[in-house]
Formats: C-alpha cells, sequence, structure tokens
C-alpha cells in the first residue's frame, strides 16, 4: 500500500519482508537457497512454492486479519507456509514443539487461530491439540489422516506472483514467551515494524539453523535468504550432528544459546572437526558465562558475537567479534556486558520511580526504537505496564558503564530477596562457573515453609571431577559473601533445556519444591 506523499513527492510503497524475500528469491532462482537432509531446495523452488500456497490458503477460506498457527519441525515448506501466509496479511504464531500439548492448545485458542498448518511428523500431537481447542482448518505439510494435504492443493495453483495483501499497521506475528515462567504471553509485532528485519548478512553466508525456527534462528534465516545465501537445517540440536554439518556444508554462520554453545565445544568430536569455515557464532538468549566464552573463544577462533535482544524489543544491543579479544585487560567484565546499543536503540537505567540512574548503578533496562513491539495479545493492562511514554522496561535489571557496554545482571522476577539484600542470579551462577570442575550452573530462588526465598544451585561438573557442594559454597563465600551461598547445591549431568535452548529454571524450581517437601 502506497505511503501518503508530501511536496510532489511519492514515498516508496510500502513493502514487507516477503516481498524483499520473494524478490531476493526470484533474483537468482537457479540458486542453493535451503538444505534440509539429503533435500537441496533453489531459490525458484521455495519462492514458486510460496505463491503456489498463498492461492491454496485462499482457497481454503484464509483472508487478510485471520490467524495461521504453525506445528512444525525445521522444514523448508514451513518457511514457505509463513511467508505465504503473511502474503496474505494473517497472524503467524508458531508454536514451540516441546511445549505440553495442554499449553499449545491454550496458545491456539488464545490467538483465534483459523487454520492450522502441521509437520506431518507432528500429526499425533496436532490431533490432541485441535481435540482441545478445534480450529476452522488442519492443512498437513504432506499426506497425513490429520488434515488436508497443502502441498498437493499447492502442486495445483498457479507460481505467479500474488499481490501483498497486508497493511503495515497489520499484525505480522504473534510469539510466545516459552513458558518457563508461566502462561506464554502472546507478542504482536507489525508488518510496518517487523524487530529484526534489521538483520542483515552477506550473500556468501551459509547460515546452520539447529534450533527451533520459532525463535532467533527463524529471524536468520529470513535475512539470510534476502541476501542470498544459504540455509541449512537441522531438525534439533545434537552436537556431533552439528560439527558435521558445519565440516561438510562448509557454515559460515551459526546461533546457539549459550548452554548448547557449552555443549557444542566440550563435545569430543570439536578437536577433530574443521571448524575453520565459521566466521560469525552468534550467541543469545539467556545469561552466558564469561570463562566459558573465553574457552568458546581459544576454542573456535575470534568469530564470537553476542546478540542481547527480545521479542518485545527486537535488537538491543551486540557484543561484537573485536569486543570477544582475550588479550583485554579486562576481557572477563567485557564478556559479562551485552556490549553496545544498536545503532537507533536508546537505553536507559531506571530505578523504580522511573528516574534514570547514573553509569553503574543498577536498575531497569529501558528500551526506545522503533522495532519495539506493538503490545501483548489481548493483554492492554500488561501492554500499559510494560509500553509506557514510549519506553519499553525490558523486565532486565542492569547497568551502563562508562563506555557505554550495558550488563544485564537478572530479571526482576529472578532476583532472589533474601534477608539482607538481593542475590542476582547471573552473578552467583559467574561465580560457579568460574570454577575449573563446573561446565555449567542455574541458579534459583525456592520459598520455605516460612514463604522465604532460598537460593538453590544445580551444577553440571566436569565429567569425572571430584568437586563438592562445599567446595564450592567456600568459593562463593570468598568472592560474593555469606548472602550468596546457597542453601542447596545439586549436581546433575545436564540442565534441562526448554525448545528454545534456555535452561529451564521453572523446571527446576518444581523438582527442588518437590524435593524439599518429600
Amino acid at each position: 500500500m502506497p505511503s501518503t506523499s508530501t511536496g510532489g513527492d511519492t514515498a516508496p510503497a510500502f513493502r514487507t519482508y516477503v516481498e524483499e524475500n520473494l524478490d531476493a528469491l526470484g533474483s537468482d532462482p537457479g540458486r542453493e537457497a535451503l538444505i534440509h537432509g539429503d533435500r537441496r531446495v533453489t531459490a525458484g523452488e521455495i519462492r514458486d512454492l510460496v505463491y503456489r500456497m498463498t492461492r491454496a490458503l485462499v482457497a481454503q477460506g484464509l483472508r487478510r486479519g485471520h490467524t495461521v498457527t504453525l506445528l512444525s519441525g525445521n522444514l523448508p515448506e514451513i518457511i514457505a507456509a509463513r511467508y505465504a501466509a503473511n502474503l496474505l496479511g494473517c497472524k503467524v504464531n508458531h508454536l514451540y514443539n516441546k511445549l505440553s500439548a495442554d499449553v499449545q492448545a491454550t496458545i491456539v485458542r488464545d490467538v483465534e487461530t483459523h487454520t492450522l498448518i502441521v509437520d506431518p511428523r507432528l500429526a499425533a500431537r496436532a490431533a490432541e491439540v485441535t481435540a482441545l481447542a478445534p480450529v476452522k482448518s488442519v492443512l498437513v505439510l504432506g499426506p497425513s489422516d490429520a488434515g488436508t494435504d497443502l502441498l498437493e492443493l499447492a502442486a495445483r495453483e498457479s507460481a505467479e506472483p500474488f499481490p501483498n495483501q497486508a497493511h503495515p499497521g497489520d499484525v505480522c506475528t504473534i510469539r510466545h514467551t516459552g513458558g518457563t515462567t508461566g502462561h506464554p504471553k502472546g507478542i504482536c509485532s507489525t508488518f510496518g515494524q517487523n524487530p529484526f528485519r534489521a538483520m542483515e548478512h552477506n550473500a556468501d553466508v551459509r547460515l546452520l539453523v539447529c534450533t527451533t525456527l520459532a525463535h532467533a534462528a527463524g529471524h536468520m534465516a529470513d535475512a539470510t535468504l534476502r541476501e542470498g545465501g544459504v540455509v541449512v537445517l537441522l531438525e534439533d540440536f545434537d552436537p556431533a550432528a552439528v560439527l558435521a554439518a558445519i565440516e561438510r556444508e562448509r557454515i559460515t554462520d551459526l546461533f546457539l544459546l549459550p548452554p548448547l554453545l557449552y555443549q557444542l565445544m566440550d563435545h569430543p568430536d570439536a578437536d577433530r572437526t574443521d571448524t575453520s569455515s565459521l566466521r560469525c557464532i552468534a550467541y543469545g538468549g539467556c545469561q552466558s558465562s564469561p570463562a566459558r566464552i573465553a574457552d568458546a573463544v581459544r576454542r573456535f577462533g575470534p568469530v564470537l558475537l553476542q546478540f542481547y535482544g527480545q521479542n518485545e524489543a527486537g535488537g538491543i544491543s551486540i557484543l561484537t567479534a573485536e569486543d570477544h579479544d582475550l588479550d583485554h585487560p579486562r576481557h572477563l567484565q567485557r564478556l559479562r556486558s551485552a556490549g553496545k546499543p544498536l545503532e537507533g536503540v536508546e537505553v536507559a537505567i531506571r530505578d523504580e520511580d522511573g528516574r534514570d540512574l547514573p553509569a553503574g548503578e543498577h536498575g531497569e533496562i529501558c528500551i526506545r526504537s522503533e522495532r519495539l513491539m506493538q503490545g501483548y495479545w489481548k493483554q492492554p493492562e500488561l501492554t500499559a505496564e510494560v509500553l509506557r511514554d514510549g519506553w519499553l522496561h525490558t523486565g532486565d535489571i542492569g547497568f551502563v558503564d562508562e563506555e557505554g557496554y550495558i550488563t544485564v545482571v537478572d530479571r526482576l522476577k529472578d532476583m532472589i530477596v533474601v534477608v539482607g539484600g538481593h542475590v542476582y542470579t547471573s552473578e552467583l551462577e559467574d561465580v560457579l562457573n568460574s570454577h575449573p570442575e563446573v561446565l555449567q550452573s542455574a541458579v534459583f530462588g525456592v520459598r520455605d515453609a516460612d514463604r522465604m526465598e532460598q537460593v538453590h544451585a544445580v551444577v553440571v561438573p566436569v565429567p569425572g571431577s571430584g568437586v563438592d557442594a562445599e567446595q564450592l559454597r567456600a568459593l562463593v563465600q570468598e568472592e560474593r559473601g555469606a548472602m550468596y551461598v546457597p542453601a542447596s547445591i545439586v549436581f546433575t549431568e545436564a540442565l534441562p533445556l526448554t525448545d528454545a535452548g534456555k535452561p529451564d529454571k521453572k523446571r527446576l524450581r518444581q523438582e527442588a519444591e518437590a524435593a524439599a517437601s518429600a
């Protein structure tokens, strides 16, 4: 839809990210664009599939403003389905696969799903979900008893270009939080302010996607396809498979949450795999350990880049590869930070009364940019609480130093209130992770019988190590003082992770509460 003009000059017509990507795919239709297992899909094939799917969706009754929910693994066809739905001006919600059927059904019902598009491998789960939350139409990406075969419908349609139906102010996506801290919230962004649209890659990028396309990897895939690169899709994260794919496909770019990065560099295949093609390992999504990130730099070279962002805010800041210089005199402090704000992003640190705080003081990180969400789906009161006077209150506690680097110390809801003050979970995790025989840790609060919060830690030790709880308590006592000493330290072989790859503290907290009750 053309923008209004002033002074006789015609402003450029509004174009969605889908149109930009389809143009890029059409500019060199014979090039390889998507790789999934033994399948190699050209740019022209995926572009044609989008247009065919769009017409098939219209024939099934979909129109601008309807909601399409996706339930799928990392298939090339699910990218095409998202593009087709967005080209029609539909809202798209992509479910995390590892949520329970009950939570998925709640989301499907909450976003008023018109059509559910399903990976045939998840047909049984789709049946569970739709039994709890019926939808008007179930379309499957292949033959299945779960619904109508969308690919068969699309094959009957024309691959001629289909005009965009979306308006700038229409909701493009409804992204839900992962459900680790309560009922997931629907975060709405519009076609006009796609929060991650500014991400760019070079044309020779070969991106490996090994986490769900419903999370940050989906945005990176969009950027890669738009710039003419190649996207290699793995179904899930497995360190051996990721290392093999890096070597086989000469991967240049990779996104991992910190716990997955640790698994990758700790895998025995890491030392015998050729990873020299890597140019960028982007990490983010949850707190990282400076000591472990330093290990990753030593293992993979100067290719790490930290990205700090939220679905509510889009991108906020980056810690560049140059900022990962281990020869810098304060490199561990630098690695603890989330880098400097992206262009066009304003950051303020504010106290509980909304007053701006000076450099070095802890407060809530507040953001202002053109990429902020429109609001939470059907939650106007929560939206008003988070979005105030054009500023997004992130719920993250942090500070900005004299050089402009942002450090995130905790989530407001994860901060543990103890007798004598506050315990910031990330700071305690940093201390525990600094022990040479600790690979990873997760810290959280659990209320005791008197409703007072107690500090609990779950620790992943180096295999075969002899580290014990008392040694770690002594380390914490020395580094941070008695207030930070955990009441309980439990050892485990691996931390449970969410579908996005974050430590699942909700599950750990429930297990700790159950153990305390027993």
